[in-house]
């Protein structure tokens, strides 16, 4: 698959990302797997690894302004 951006070969890389719950309310995630562009360094990630992110923030505490979780967990 070839970036959108940049027309890069994406490889599969793990990284951490931050995702922004509330207006004071940040959720990291660790080792998430993604598909990154060589040229732009832009992101992709799969279906099934967005559908677990989703459920990681479901399950997240809703109090907390910064948590930082594996995403292998």
């Amino acid at each position: 698959m070839d970036c959108r951006i940049r027309g890069g070969r994406l490889d599969k890389v793990k990284t951490s990302l931050p995702f922004k719950l509330r207006q004071d309310s940040i959720v990291i995630i660790k080792g998430l797997p993604v598909l990154q562009c060589q040229n732009c360094n832009e992101y992709l990630m799969e279906d099934l690894v967005m559908e677990k992110v989703d459920n990681i923030l479901d399950n997240t505490g809703k109090t907390a302004e910064l948590e930082i979780l594996d995403y292998a967990v």
